[in-house]
C-alpha cells in the first residue's frame, strides 16, 4: 500500500483508512507503522520503506492513531561521519582533561592546608627553576668556549694547509649539537619561569573555589 502526494496531511488522510482496515485484520496490540520520506521534493508515504529510502531522512506515524511516533534523519555522508567521529573524539579528550583538572585540583586542596602553604610549594619551584637556569647558562658558557677551542685548532691547521683530523671535526660536530641542545633547554626553563606567576595566580582561584571561597 503506497501513495504520494504534496503533502503529508493529505498523505496521511489517504493511508488512515486503508490503515485501520488492516488493523482490523492484524492481532490486537500490534502498532503498524508508515513511513513518510521526500523523494525528489515529493513526500511519498507507505507502510513499507524500499531500500531507496533507507538513508533518507523520515517521519514514522502510527497507523492505528495517525500520531508521529518518530523521526529517523539521513545517513551521513563520508565525511560527515568523519567530522562527527573527529568532534566525539574531542569531546573525549576535553572531558578527560577536564577530569585530570578535577583530581589535580582535589589533590592540591588535600596537600596544602592554607593559601600559605601553596604559595611556599611555588616559591620552591621558583626556586628551583632559577637554579636550574643557573646551571644551564654555566653549561652553555662552557660548551660555548670548548667549541670555540676546537674551531680554533681546525682553523690553525687549515692554516698551515693540513687536513682536519676525524677525531678533531667529530668533536666540533659534538660540541656543537650539545650547545644547541643545551640552549633548547635554556628556552624551555625560562618559558616555565615566566609561566610559574600566572600559574600561582590561578592555582590559588582554584584552591579558593575548592575551599568554598
Amino acid at each position: 500500500m503506497k501513495t504520494t502526494t504534496t503533502c503529508l496531511a493529505a498523505a496521511l488522510l489517504a493511508l488512515l483508512p486503508l490503515a485501520a482496515a488492516a488493523q482490523k485484520a492484524a492481532p490486537t496490540g500490534t502498532d503498524k507503522k508508515l513511513y513518510c520520506w521526500d523523494e525528489g521534493g515529493v513526500q511519498v508515504c507507505g507502510d513499507t520503506l524500499p531500500a531507496s529510502a533507507v538513508d533518507r531522512a523520515r517521519t514514522e506515524i502510527n497507523a492505528r492513531s495517525g500520531l508521529r511516533t518518530g523521526a529517523v534523519p539521513r545517513a551521513l555522508e563520508p565525511d560527515e561521519r568523519a567530522a562527527a567521529a573527529a568532534a566525539a573524539r574531542q569531546a573525549a579528550d576535553d572531558a578527560e582533561a577536564e577530569a585530570a583538572r578535577q583530581r589535580r585540583d582535589l589533590a592540591m586542596v588535600e596537600s596544602y592546608a592554607t593559601e600559605d602553604d601553596l604559595r611556599r610549594a611555588y616559591g620552591e619551584r621558583i626556586i628551583l627553576v632559577e637554579e636550574a637556569l643557573k646551571t644551564s647558562q654555566l653549561g652553555m658558557t662552557n660548551l660555548r668556549q670548548s667549541l670555540l677551542n676546537l674551531l680554533r685548532q681546525a682553523a690553525e691547521l687549515e692554516l698551515h694547509a693540513k687536513p682536519v683530523g676525524k677525531v678533531l671535526a667529530d668533536s666540533i660536530q659534538t660540541q656543537h649539537a650539545d650547545l644547541l641542545r643545551q640552549q633548547a633547554t635554556q628556552v624551555k626553563q625560562l618559558a616555565d619561569r615566566a609561566s610559574l606567576g600566572s600559574d600561582l595566580d590561578d592555582a590559588l582561584g582554584r584552591y579558593r573555589a575548592m575551599k568554598g571561597g
